[in-house]
């Protein structure tokens, strides 16, 4: 048995790379969790991604029922790991129910697996668990992050300068030492207002690649505003947001 992670790219069907296309036509099984109405999009731009480059091979869509993680809890790291045990419940009882020792798995992630996503913990997790054998294969994809420079056409680093991408939960307590060029994900509480009194430009993209893309650059101590507004506006309208955004500290 075998399963492949396959990065898809940040939502435009044309960043599925030739590498990608290959492992898709080789994947009987396509696993997907459901997120629910509201990111029912997220679902349809996967069965998109497979109309358009898995044609080569009869395959099966399976979909299992993504359970809801807790928010409220002031655990986050333990909150988190409860999310991907009962994740990885779905996936182990769709797996040993739905693919044959003599069949291929696959998974389709946004933008990169080793970029913060869970499938390969979850997977892991599966096979520590000893009730199913797999061997695994990871294709990589276009990040958001690459996304989101290539759209706003800067690089992520300065010059001799190094990069890092964290959470807005650790943006929030301060901005990374020694580092001017920060990449921000998973942002629920736009942390980057706490920093306007820096220096900075931000570059802001929502909904990277697809139709409903939005982007947003300048000055941080300027735009700071609007992309709260933006952003707000867009998360009432589809009722889900995911955005990335670089801020880069002028060097003085």
């Amino acid at each position: 048995m075998e399963m492949k992670v396959i990065g898809v790219g940040a939502g435009d069907p044309d960043h599925v790379t030739i590498q990608a296309v290959k492992a898709l036509n080789q994947v009987d099984v396509f696993f997907v969790l459901d997120k629910g109405e509201v990111k029912q999009e997220l679902v349809d731009l996967r069965e998109e991604i497979l109309r358009r480059h898995a044609g080569e091979r009869e395959h099966r869509i399976v979909y299992g029922q993504d359970p809801a993680r807790d928010r409220s809890s002031d655990a986050y790291v333990e909150s988190v790991d409860d999310w991907r045990r009962r994740r990885a419940d779905v996936c182990a009882e769709l797996i040993a129910a739905e693919l044959s020792d003599s069949q291929v798995g696959g998974f389709l992630v946004w933008g990169d697996p080793s970029l913060y996503d869970s499938t390969l913990a979850i997977l892991d997790d599966i096979l520590a668990r000893g009730e199913v054998s797999f061997e695994i294969e990871v294709i990589p994809g276009i990040s958001s992050v690459s996304a989101l420079a290539a759209r706003h056409r800067v690089g992520l680093n300065q010059v001799g300068r190094p990069v890092q991408i964290t959470t807005g939960r650790r943006l929030a307590k301060n901005w990374p030492d020694e580092v001017d060029d920060v990449v921000v994900m998973l942002d629920a509480q736009t942390a980057f207002t706490q920093h306007t009194d820096q220096d900075a430009d931000i570059y802001w993209g929502a909904y990277l690649g697809t139709p409903d893309e939005l982007l947003v650059a300048g000055p941080l101590s300027q735009v700071a505003e609007k992309i709260v507004e933006v952003r707000a506006e867009a998360r009432e309208r589809k009722g889900w947001i995911m955005d990335t955004y670089l801020l880069r500290r002028n060097r003085t």
